[in-house]
């Protein structure tokens, strides 16, 4: 049975099988939401196996409820997830049902905040390999050795996570 977001084990990261186990489905399931939700996107480990955090797990269990739940299609269940995606990237709080109990008009949402630049991203090394692309783009010898610079910063930060996932691993 399918466990609710609440449910979800406090973990780091979740291999495809615990995945699977938490939220009621099987393996060839999720690589097939994988190909079809691009907000669905696992990172891979150094072996290749799937890695998910707590936000892949909530995002499969909404892709399941608006399939299974709501019997919504694949092309309207992407369609819906974009829009809830925008609007929680204009409100940064997730959407929500209006209350039409009362008749009361839907709220209006709230002004958008400040937009990161193209170089920020959700992980610091997310970011580093976006300035790093950034840097390959411009020429000149001074953009070079800013690229090479932030290449061998980036290998630093990649070897001392994995030495920070091991350890957290090992405990």
């Amino acid at each position: 049975m399918a466990k609710t977001a609440s449910e979800i084990p406090e973990k780091l990261f979740y291999k495809i099988g615990e995945v699977c186990e938490i939220t009621d489905t099987q393996p060839y399931v999720l690589r097939f939401w994988e190909s079809e939700f691009p907000q669905l996107s696992p990172r891979k480990n150094r072996s290749g196996q799937r890695v998910y955090q707590r936000r892949d797990i909530e995002t499969i269990l909404r892709i399941k409820g608006l399939l299974y739940e709501e019997e919504y299609t694949i092309a309207g269940a992407r369609r819906k997830l974009e829009e809830e995606s925008s609007t929680t990237r204009v409100t940064g709080k997730a959407p929500q049902k209006p209350d039409r109990s009362k008749g009361a008009p839907p709220q209006m949402p709230a002004p958008e905040p400040a937009r990161r630049s193209r170089a920020e991203a959700e992980h610091p090394v997310d970011a580093l390999e976006q300035r790093a692309a950034l840097g390959r783009t411009k020429s000149g010898g001074e953009e070079a050795a800013r690229v090479k610079a932030l290449e061998a910063a980036l290998r630093d930060v990649k070897k001392s996570l994995g030495e920070i996932l091991t350890l957290l691993r090992n405990r």
